[in-house]
């Protein structure tokens, strides 16, 4: 405001990761011109809905933009000929939110800001770049990796906080095996009607979309038996909502006339909807950042505030339970990004190339492999070389065929046919197989509504309104085929690999489940096409003397393996800042010749998170060892080796590691071997078994050569697969 104030035609460009952030970032600006009419300048929001003879105006006229990376990605940086004047005068940028940029859309954002930069370049601007973070433990390391610049860290908080009330509420068991607890659907839904029977402002998380419209569903229909009045005052907020519904729902909380909200993490972010007076967390939302974000979300000034964080059965929940201090004394967790990784950064190169011509002193602009990409697209015919400069040699428009947040695009629109097919929601390509396949229940503002048919070549899902008492869980199977391995290890005995694989998946049915009691009422099978994943994976191959221990207890390596990966993908999320949904785990023989633990990157080519956990084995495997040991229970129980998936879960079981209770003594046995402790004597001892996990891990890949500036063979061929899918799609 004051450059804008001493020059007029000062330009500034605020990035919001989402256009809802944009807009009321928008409105406070108003608020603050209202506030003094010496304050004038033209802002406006720059995005998919705005219309075109406003957009024309904003880029002509306006001092200050406000957009999403998308927008920047798509609409602006490939026609930034149009934005002449503005980019020429664009003296600041503010990327707000910055700790949500991490992994694959954290890599793209970065391959944006690239693009930025050197097109501000191009026009002879050189803008001071703001970052905005929630409490991150690299904060200044990861804005640099955003922005490319170097920044300086400015941590000191002058924000007024009250006192904040934190509670760790773990449900009961409800059985005398202390194998099941309370829901904490349930426990939300007493507790968020109890507080906003009594006037109290209330937030309720949950961590999946279905989660936050049952949480919802139960609240109002607990509220409705005491007045209709007071349960019209709750709604739901989530993803695929459409815009007009979400900005209605975040009025009404900021002016107080919605008491309470059922939310995904779509609120966690700066969103203003006033102070909160509690905030209910169900189940712990994946790293200290994001508790820490969703609890702020209540309190009011100086006043005392309340927030719950309420376990569920699983294993990372009741090791959070058994070891509070980790909550209140952990360091916030590292954001990981990783632009130069090539599956990402020859896209916008390809971008690049067709927003202005590459020169000579760009030859590493998107990384180690920029060369080797240039003269792939080079010989694709895609690019050419004149006279020491790269232009771009195709009529495609590469900025529209990928997005930000995901390796693809596809996203498939939600019809309601007893109203005249209209559209009532979105949802991605990946969620669509598992969550509206034909028979499935979907539930949108707290209504069944029932799935009559899944159009994969139109994308779209066609719906009816039915009421129902149950919702549905689609069962997931996995098979893995590793294609290369490129890093090899050896860890004390063990085996650690890390290389590209192949991940293939089917939905054979679905599963039916009552409300409230979770119980099954059936089972309906599905006819859809298998899915295949190229991604990366890190395997570990236990010793052959770790699988032996097992045998001679007369348990099974595969059992154990089993019941560790259920407790590792939940720990490994502790250390490399991902939701458990991120990454995948199989345990799997075929590839190795014994058995062997995979961990994988549920994104296409991997964006590094199981490169990170091959570094970091060692200490994901205690923390494993430690969350076992801390349960209470005797063989195994659903909040250790068992972790069934939750019933609100958006993704189902990989039926080989998830969905059963294994052993629990022998994966303590195996952990114990593996780590080169002190041998486990279980407390249960099974009659003895064939000799057939005793044999050698056999079948163990080499470590192959290392290669340097060139690209990866493996990654070069799927990288050519890739664009020359794209070269003959538009050709087509």
């Amino acid at each position: 405001m004051e450059r804008i104030l001493s020059e007029r035609r000062a330009r500034a460009l605020l990035i919001y990761p989402t256009k809802a952030l944009a807009q009321d970032q928008l409105r406070a600006l108003g608020r603050l011109k209202q506030a003094d009419g010496r304050i004038r300048f033209q802002a406006g929001c720059y995005d998919g809905d705005t219309p075109p003879e406003l957009r024309r105006r904003l880029r002509d006229e306006a001092n200050i933009i406000l957009t999403n990376p998308d927008m920047l990605h798509q609409g602006i940086l490939p026609n930034h000929s149009r934005w002449s004047e503005f980019f020429s005068n664009l003296e600041f940028v503010v990327l707000d939110e910055v700790h949500t940029y991490r992994g694959v859309f954290g890599s793209n954002v970065a391959n944006v800001v690239r693009r930025l930069r050197r097109i501000a370049r191009h026009y002879g601007s050189s803008p001071t770049f703001i970052c905005c973070s929630a409490t991150i433990a690299n904060p200044k390391e990861h804005s640099e990796r955003i922005t490319g610049v170097t920044n300086v860290l400015i941590s000191n908080d002058g924000a007024p906080h009250g006192e904040k009330l934190f509670v760790l509420f773990n449900p009961d068991f409800i059985d005398e095996a202390q194998l099941a607890r309370r829901g904490p659907f349930g426990v939300a839904r007493k507790l968020m009607a109890q507080l906003v029977s009594e006037g109290v402002q209330t937030i309720t998380f949950s961590r999946t979309r279905l989660g936050a419209e049952i949480i919802y569903r139960y609240c109002q229909e607990t509220l409705a038996r005491r007045s209709q009045s007071l349960a019209r005052l709750v709604k739901a907020y989530r993803g695929g909502y459409l815009p007009g519904q979400r900005r209605q729902i975040e009025r009404g909380l900021a002016e107080g006339s919605i008491l309470g909200v059922c939310s995904t993490n779509a609120l966690e972010l700066g969103i203003d909807i006033g102070g909160l007076d509690s905030a209910l967390i169900v189940s712990y939302p994946g790293t200290i950042a994001s508790l820490w974000q969703q609890a702020g979300r209540a309190g009011r000034g100086d006043s005392t505030s309340l927030v719950v964080l309420i376990a569920q059965n699983s294993p990372i929940d009741q090791f959070l339970m058994n070891n509070p201090e980790y909550l209140f004394k952990q360091t916030p967790e590292q954001a990981i990004v990783d632009p130069d990784n090539p599956h990402i950064a020859i896209f916008h190169l390809r971008c690049a190339l067709r927003e202005l011509p590459l020169g000579p002193s760009e030859a590493e602009l998107f990384g180690q492999y920029t060369a080797a990409m240039l003269k792939m697209l080079q010989e694709q015919k895609q690019a050419h070389k004149i006279g020491g400069m790269w232009y771009w040699a195709s009529d495609a428009y590469p900025a529209a065929e990928f997005g930000l947040r995901q390796m693809g695009t596809d996203i498939y629109t939600i019809m309601d046919a007893a109203r005249g097919n209209e559209v009532i929601g979105t949802i991605d390509a990946s969620s669509a197989f598992v969550q509206t396949h034909k028979g499935a229940v979907y539930l949108h503002d707290a209504e069944t509504h029932i799935v009559l048919d899944l159009d994969i070549e139109k994308r779209i899902v066609e719906v009816q309104r039915k009421d129902l008492d149950y919702y549905t869980q689609a069962i997931i199977q996995s098979s893995i085929l590793v294609s290369e391995c490129e890093e090899h290890r050896r860890w004390l005995e063990n085996s650690v690999n890390f290389g590209d694989v192949t991940v293939t998946t089917v939905i054979p049915m679905f599963k039916k489940i009552k409300f409230y009691n979770r119980e099954s009422i059936g089972f309906e099978k599905l006819d859809l096409p298998p899915q295949h994943l190229e991604t990366v994976a890190t395997w570990l191959v236990p010793s052959a003397e770790a699988l032996a221990s097992v045998a001679r207890w007369g348990s099974s390596a595969a059992e154990a393996l089993a019941g560790i990966a259920n407790v590792l993908v939940d720990i490994a999320s502790l250390h490399l800042m991902c939701e458990q949904i991120d990454i995948g785990t199989v345990v799997d023989s075929s590839n190795t010749g014994s058995p062997a633990l995979f961990v994988y990157d549920r994104y296409p080519y991997g964006i590094g998170y199981a490169a990170r956990l091959f570094r970091v084995m060692e200490r994901v495997m205690r923390d494993t060892l430690k969350a076992i040991k801390s349960c209470g229970c005797q063989q195994g129980c659903p909040s250790c080796v068992g972790s069934p998936l939750p019933a609100f879960a958006q993704i189902g079981a990989d039926e080989t590691t998830r969905g059963i209770i294994p052993d629990k003594e022998a994966a303590i046995v195996l952990l114990h071997a593996m780590l080169g402790l002190e041998p486990y004597k279980p407390r249960f001892i099974r009659p003895a078994k064939p000799k057939q996990d005793q044999q050698a891990a056999a079948g163990q890949a080499s470590e192959p050569e290392r290669l340097f500036k060139p690209l990866p063979a493996r990654t070069e061929e799927r990288i050519r697969r890739r664009i020359q899918k794209l070269s003959d799609k538009n050709i087509r």
